[in-house]
């Protein structure tokens, strides 16, 4: 995609000197993710200070007709924030103010570009809680948590991303700018406009602040780590400890043997905390004020599940420190995987009493087409997001293994669908599943996204080619 000098002038001219960079070696850490999938090239990476500026920059480029590709903190693993075609590149990430905190109403209204962890903070000092918790949220942004309805381990007690956005700044693609910054959890005055940019990938707008929606702080945490025999006992451990617990429970993490294997052997500072190994584990953990006594039916729970065969073996973190030692295992799983070499992953969700049986058909299915591969499925069972992953038979590269990507992904999908489930749970469609999406989507649906589109962005210069499938034409 070549752009013309004249609209590059222009756009620099619209952020100042500080707002722009054209040095390659300042734009590259940008043009490719995590993973190492996708690299893209862009000339001109623009670094908005303001709302204003990114209102200024979109008119620029609907009036020229110029694509432009948003970015967070580039920690997307679908390929949807990368510009695969040349766009201009636009950085949240000085867009990064604490517009203001609202303790008695537990409200905080947060630029895009603020980290997670900030966000996490800000709450923190003030006694609150912001419950969104990913292992990128160092460096993760607010608006790209939004832009892909990030999920993360506090699903099962609080919700998707969608769940904790009270309201929305929002600049569609001619530069408007839409105030819906209310922090109203009632407001039944028309659509409600702030959803259609949740989850839209940077295809609808470009989110410029949000209004937060934030919890008490829990005074107490009990995380326990224990070992089952199946799946199926980990779904039944889930419904026994949620019961104990008064629906208490925060998180509640299935991880196979395999993963924990890779996380001891490469990740410093790891162990195994039970004695005898167990083919899965499940981390768990709940959370209450002071008078809840969630230690009591954490440990009923668990003393109950070991006598039933539920689990054969439990520990219980007895300090915070213990508790972070258990989540690292958790934590670790995808650095252990990089360790490990070349992989091909997915990001599904199924109905939760389905997991089992999902497992027991795609394991085997995925396993005809790459024999020898190492299944690595772990995730949030308890809101049925499985990061379903193989590695390669041995440590290190395989190109011939990941030549067959699409086709272990295809035959993955097609099993997610007959069990009534979705190819993304939480990472996004991006340019990575664009192309699968219509075998999964509905053609009623696709047609409606297709008229937000062209409703929100009728030039297409907003992140093309990503989320939306393009209409075939035979």
């Amino acid at each position: 995609m070549s752009i013309p000098d004249a609209v590059l002038g222009r756009l620099k001219d619209a952020v100042g000197a500080k707002g722009f960079s054209t040095d390659p070696n300042e734009i590259a850490p940008h043009l490719e993710e995590w993973r190492g999938k996708y690299h893209g090239h862009s000339a001109l990476l623009l670094k908005p200070a303001s709302t204003a500026e990114v209102s200024a920059i979109l008119r620029i480029c609907y009036e020229s007709g110029t694509a432009v590709v948003t970015q967070g903190g580039n920690t997307g693993l679908v390929g949807g924030q990368i510009p695969l075609k040349g766009e201009v590149l636009l950085s949240t990430q000085r867009l990064n103010k604490l517009r203001g905190l609202d303790q008695g109403g537990m409200t905080m209204t947060v630029e895009a570009g603020v980290t997670l962890a900030e966000v996490q903070r800000a709450a923190e000092d003030k006694q609150l809680l912001f419950p969104l918790s990913l292992a990128s949220e160092g460096s993760c942004t607010i608006g790209g948590n939004i832009a892909t309805n990030a999920g993360g381990t506090h699903v099962l007690r609080y919700g998707m991303t969608r769940a904790l956005v009270l309201g929305l700044e929002a600049v569609l693609a001619d530069g408007t700018v839409l105030p819906m910054l209310r922090a109203l959890h009632k407001d039944n005055s028309g659509y409600d406009l702030k959803q259609m940019f949740i989850g839209s990938e940077g295809t609808l707008g470009v989110i410029t602040a949000a209004t937060l929606r934030l919890f008490p702080r829990p005074d107490v945490a009990v995380t326990a780590f224990a070992a089952v025999p199946s799946p199926a006992a980990a779904v039944k451990l889930l419904g026994a400890m949620q019961a104990r617990t008064g629906g208490m429970l925060s998180a509640f993490e299935l991880m196979p043997r395999i993963a924990l294997e890779f996380v001891t052997r490469h990740v410093e500072g790891t162990r195994d905390p039970l004695a005898a190994p167990s083919p899965w584990y499940v981390l768990m953990e709940a959370t209450g004020g002071k008078g809840a006594n969630v230690a009591a039916g954490f440990e009923d729970g668990l003393a109950k599940a070991i006598e039933d065969g539920t689990a054969s073996d439990a520990v219980v973190a007895s300090s915070a420190a213990q508790a972070a030692s258990l989540w690292k295992l958790r934590e670790s799983i995808s650095e252990g995987q990089k360790r490990e070499g070349a992989s091909i992953k997915h990001d599904i969700s199924v109905p939760v009493a389905a997991i089992p049986d999902f497992l027991a058909k795609a394991v085997p299915a995925a396993l005809a087409v790459v024999p020898g591969a190492r299944a690595v499925s772990f995730g949030h069972l308890g809101d049925g997001n499985i990061h379903f992953n193989f590695n390669s038979a041995q440590a290190g590269d395989d190109p011939a293994f990941l030549a067959q990507w699409e086709e272990v992904q295809q035959t993955v999908h097609d099993i997610v669908k007959e069990f009534g489930g979705s190819i993304s749970a939480e990472h996004g469609i991006g340019a990575m599943k664009v192309a699968q999406l219509p075998r999964y989507k509905s053609h009623e649906e696709l047609e409606a996204m297709r008229a937000l589109k062209r409703a929100f962005d009728p030039k297409n210069i907003l992140n093309p080619g990503k989320l939306i499938p393009p209409v075939l034409r035979l």
